[in-house]
């Protein structure tokens, strides 16, 4: 170990080196924006770009020494509001010449001087986390466009319906309990609502963007997140009437139906983490079981490929729809802390049962909320295994009586076995 100036002297040098590795980040993450811009104006000519690859690199570097050798907010607020001026001006000449006068690569540069200060001032994951999302919504333009232009007038009112109301609303509603065994609590069931509306938002949109052209395998892994109960009887519809398709319909289906089980284990976690290990390894059994024979439709199918019709769904985030599914999900809380007092574990399984014939994400919201305190997690698991094993059954019987023989044979096979192996798996556990 050193002692002495020469410690000392060896100590300060390392010291020394902390601004310098700051300013190399700084500069970094402003090369890093610049090369998305520098990409994006590629095929404009010498001169053409306000700012390019070093431009961008050259604020980040900018925006760290004004942090650096700012003592206070007063000179840093000047160093950035001369860079608002400076490119102001020059995004102003330059919007003589041009027919783009949009100022996203504006607000990018001054983004990117904020983020160089950034890391000076300590905020280094911060504003490298920033800086790659804004390369990230920088580089995919067309694709947001895209995404917007899928959204109806109805399902963009619809949604910033519900995102109010959300925001609003369940900040201010109580977190307690009540009525009959204080089972209903506001808070709570709002909140699993948003949370089930977000997760079916995923995939209603992942259909409306990738559109009907993208086959049954794409329009079934998006249906899962959203109904694989409404892709279930579309598909089926379809089988009838095109009974030669009926393998890669299965496989669409199967797909979809499969996705119900990670749903499952995801939803449970985020009410109640610790039923994470409870329900892990059925839900894997169930899963591998229903996307093993997916998988297997899919290489056995007909080179003709069919099934490329999506389903028609509900948009999940239509205020109507919330507010049937909160009071479905009230109703099943109350009923299973009901059976719970009376009939004890059995009642909760009975419930699971019932319930699964129409809806796995009330119950599963249900009895991870009761998990730990009220129920046991074991207990809770074993009950939404029960749910999703009956709701599996009834969507290969719905294939078997509306599709046909042929596609009962391809989808509901499978689904009956990914239900017993589930059951087996969780009984055991």
């Amino acid at each position: 170990m050193l002692t002495g100036p020469g410690a000392g002297a060896s100590f300060g040098l390392m010291n020394g080196f902390d601004p310098l590795l700051d300013l190399g980040v700084a500069l970094a993450l402003g090369l890093l924006i610049g090369l998305e811009r520098g990409w994006h104006d590629r095929d404009a000519g010498e001169g053409g770009r306000v700012a390019g690859l070093r431009t961008y690199g050259l604020v980040g570097l900018l925006g760290g020494f004004a942090a650096l050798l700012s003592d206070g907010p007063v000179f840093l607020g000047f160093a950035f509001v001369g860079v608002v001026g400076a490119f102001v001006v020059a995004y102003g000449l330059s919007g003589r010449h041009r027919s783009d006068v949009g100022i996203t690569s504006l607000v990018a540069a001054l983004l990117t001087f904020i983020f160089g200060a950034a890391v000076v001032q300590g905020f280094m994951a911060p504003a490298a986390i920033g800086a790659v999302i804004t390369a990230f919504l920088l580089q995919y333009k067309a694709f947001l466009h895209r995404w917007i232009d899928a959204l109806s007038p109805g399902e963009l009112h619809a949604a910033l319906k519900l995102l109010l109301i959300s925001v609003v609303l369940l900040p201010v509603l109580p977190d307690t309990g009540y009525g009959p065994w204080d089972a209903l609590n506001p808070f709570r069931i709002w909140w699993m609502v948003v949370l089930i509306a977000g997760i079916s938002f995923v995939g209603y949109f992942a259909m409306r963007i990738a559109g009907t052209g993208k086959g049954a395998v794409l329009t079934g892994l998006a249906a899962g997140l959203a109904s694989s109960t409404a892709l279930t009887l579309h598909f089926s519809r379809l089988a009838r009437e095109s009974p030669d398709s009926s393998r890669i319909l299965g496989a669409g289906i199967l797909l979809a139906c499969g996705t119900m089980f990670p749903r499952m284990l995801l939803l449970a976690s985020v009410i109640d983490t610790g039923l994470f290990m409870a329900l892990v390894a059925p839900a894997a059994v169930m899963g591998v079981v229903v996307y093993g024979s997916a998988a297997l439709l899919w290489w056995r199918r007909p080179s003709a490929e069919a099934g490329e019709q999506a389903a028609k769904l509900r948009n999940p985030l239509a205020l109507g729809s919330a507010l049937v599914f909160g009071a479905l999900l009230a109703v099943i809380m109350m009923a299973a802390e009901g059976l719970k007092a009376v009939f004890g574990d059995a009642g909760i399984l009975a419930l699971s049962a019932v319930s699964g014939i129409t809806d796995v994400d009330a119950i599963t919201l249900t009895l991870a909320d009761m998990s730990g305190a009220d129920l046991a997690a074991g207990m809770a698991a074993l009950g939404i295994v029960v749910a999703g094993a009956v709701n599996s059954v009834v969507k290969g019987a719905m294939t078997l009586a509306i599709g046909g023989p042929r596609l009962g044979l391809h989808a509901a096979g499978p689904l009956a076995l990914a239900a017993a192996t589930g059951l087996v798996v969780a009984w055991l556990a």
